[in-house]
């Protein structure tokens, strides 16, 4: 006989359900709970539009106010096999009346759309949590295509938790009766009543949902009209049913969030409208050549609806060609961008260092997933970092920037776009799976927040020859950057080659000359580390000895380890990077003041090598390459112990 001990985090949760259950009012009538928190996991087939479905909830708890955080998860097949534990797809919500950081580590609520989806979550399901099972699903043949000998739904395997078996999809065909749909059409909105359900349970505003699928099927009214007949249904079957005897609360976030304007916003959205913003904050056209890659390709989709702000997108027929476009459309005068993921880095290495020779300003956005070569398509990972730093030939220093959350990809980008039109150079951001895909409020800055990025291109000669004659060198350096003109073809007297081979400092002719070529390596790599990046700042309350060092998305699983541990009484510092190469320039003296640096990341260990390398520190790696975010009671506890330790 073994015995189980829970973590601090699920003996919360299980005394935050314990409390729910003792509101379930003895009379029969609905009785109301609120929460601070709650975290809900819809899971199901790819075809059963989970992440629909979590979006949309996921929308209409934006706008009623709540601080949120998500987890889409999904598999790299279109369409992956139905009723398989491969084919599962589910999305994670986590909302609060409170400031978060996290999609959460464990469902409060699942909602399992068949036997698969069940398999493949109730591990992460703690005791006393709620399932709402389509119980219509759980045929026998369903049952032992993911390996269930007996029911769990009828063999005692689920006693430990809140079960509700509710027949989704006889009560959708049912409620869909009147329209003149088959079966197989009317159970397709399935989704929408459990949406409805939940939507009840959690006292989510409906309208935006209505007028969503309104005008998701403008074109197809019958089919707009049924499925908001079938949402309709579940928010009445939750009020009706005896199963479901309370409803829950959770208030909105209005301590939460400086006074603005918000909005619901993923990692690739914000990362799109902040190429946008810096565009135009530059007054320079908008140019982005890519190639469709999972998890970037949205970006690509999303720039493309918006000629009205002169950005020009153009799907190339490979990464080759993508980037190569958008460094023809630098030399040419815009703010040039090329998207896309590790292997399509791996592909675009070639031009990255001919933009570095060529020193003009190029935006390389890698939306970073689990690898080597196609590797993980539509999970997380942060392996990258050092194909960034040095995945080229020769000596070829890239500028690297990181956001930390979804919302955080705005600024990011708009940071990548000044170092790369202020020190002319190509740009690494790093942002990954984890952060494009998921979700939280942003608020949606005044312009005169936004930085003036406004370039100057060269308009005339800038360099006297002995006899006093006026020319136009295009690798004069500006002595505070070391960035050179910027020369726009056509522009008459400011002809100059360009090309990958070595060029001669100042005038930019060929040159093969070695002490010439030693001096343009070394000017070239002194650009990259004179580029004026702040300060990192650290959070340390009260003279911790122990630093957990980040960077990029593992911020929120950090930040809530850290905010657990002081709850606890624990002392602990914490730095998070968003400037990778060049490295703040306290940063050497902040990792000094610790007896012990910390690094979680989900590579081996990368930057961790490169605080080593470069500062002589003893730092530890926390490391996970599982196509999924770190959990906080995870960090918490290998931090604690290397406080301890």
């Amino acid at each position: 006989m073994t015995s189980q001990v829970s973590s601090p985090a699920e003996q919360a949760d299980e005394a935050v359900l314990g409390e729910l259950k003792e509101q379930r009012n003895p009379a029969g009538t609905k009785g109301v709970r609120r929460l601070d928190r709650v975290i809900i996991r819809f899971a199901g087939d790819s075809g059963d539009g989970m992440q629909l479905t979590g979006d949309r909830f996921t929308s209409e708890t934006a706008s009623f106010g709540n601080d949120l955080s998500t987890l889409p998860n999904f598999p790299a097949e279109i369409r992956a096999p139905a009723g398989t534990l491969p084919g599962v797809s589910s999305f994670q919500l986590h909302f609060a009346d409170h400031d978060i950081l996290t999609p959460g580590d464990a469902p409060n609520v699942l909602v399992a759309m068949n036997p698969a989806a069940l398999k493949a979550n109730i591990g992460d399901v703690p005791r006393g949590a709620e399932i709402i099972v389509n119980t219509d699903e759980f045929t026998k043949r369903a049952m032992q295509k993911v390996g269930y000998a007996t029911s769990p739904l009828d063999d005692g395997s689920l006693d430990g938790f809140s079960v509700h078996p509710v027949p989704l999809t006889t009560l959708t065909v049912e409620a869909l009766k009147e329209f003149d749909l088959t079966r197989k059409e009317a159970e397709r909105s399935k989704n929408m009543f459990a949406l409805g359900l939940l939507s009840w349970m959690y006292h989510r505003p409906t309208e935006g949902t209505e007028k969503f699928l309104k005008g998701k099927f403008a074109k197809k009214p019958d089919i707009a009209a049924a499925n908001i007949a079938a949402f309709r249904a579940g928010w009445n079957f939750g009020e009706t049913t005896e199963d479901f005897a309370v409803s829950y609360e959770v208030a909105p976030a209005s301590t939460a969030f400086p006074v603005g304007t918000y909005r619901n916003i993923s990692g690739n959205l914000a990362l799109s409208y902040g190429l946008v913003a810096a565009s135009r904050q530059a007054d320079l056209p908008l140019y982005l050549g890519s190639y469709p890659i999972t998890p970037a390709s949205d970006i690509l989709h999303e720039l493309s609806k918006h000629k009205n702000f002169g950005v020009r997108t153009f799907q190339a027929e490979d990464e080759i060609a993508g980037i190569g476009a958008a460094l023809g459309a630098a030399f040419g005068g815009s703010l040039a961008v090329t998207t896309t993921s590790g292997p399509g880095v791996a592909l675009k290495s070639e031009t990255i260092g001919l933009a570095v020779s060529l020193e003009l300003p190029l935006l390389v956005i890698d939306i970073q997933r689990g690898g080597p070569s196609t590797g993980l398509p539509t999970k997380t990972e942060q392996a990258d970092l050092l194909q960034a730093m040095f995945g080229r030939n020769g000596e070829a220093p890239v500028p690297v920037v990181a956001p930390r959350t979804p919302a955080d990809c705005f600024g990011a980008a708009i940071e990548a776009a000044r170092i790369a039109l202020t020190y002319r150079t190509p740009v690494f951001l790093l942002s990954d799976g984890y952060l494009a895909n998921g979700s939280e409020p942003w608020r949606i800055p005044e312009l005169d927040e936004l930085p003036d990025l406004t370039v100057q291109f060269a308009q005339g000669p800038n360099h006297a020859l002995d006899d006093g004659s006026e020319v136009f060198w295009p690798y004069k350096r500006d002595p505070q950057t070391l960035a050179r003109p910027w020369a726009i073809p056509g522009t008459p007297g400011l002809e100059h080659r360009i090309g990958g081979i070595e060029k001669q400092d100042g005038t930019g002719n060929i040159s093969y000359d070695p002490a010439n070529h030693d001096f343009m390596v070394r000017t070239r790599q002194a650009k990259i580390d004179g580029i004026d990046v702040p300060d990192v700042e650290v959070d340390d309350p009260d003279g911790a000895r122990t630093l957990v060092l980040g960077w990029g998305s593992t911020y929120g699983p950090i930040t809530a380890a850290v905010r657990r541990l002081r709850a606890a009484g624990e002392s602990i510092a914490q730095a998070h990077l968003r400037h990778l190469n060049p490295f703040p320039r306290n940063l050497g003296t902040v990792l000094k003041r610790y007896e012990k640096v910390v690094i979680p990341e989900m590579n081996l260990g990368q930057l961790a090598t490169l605080v080593r390398a470069k500062y002589l520190v003893d730092a530890h790696s926390y490391n996970q390459v599982n196509g999924m975010p770190f959990k906080a009671e995870q960090l918490a506890k290998a931090l604690k112990e290397a406080i301890d330790g």
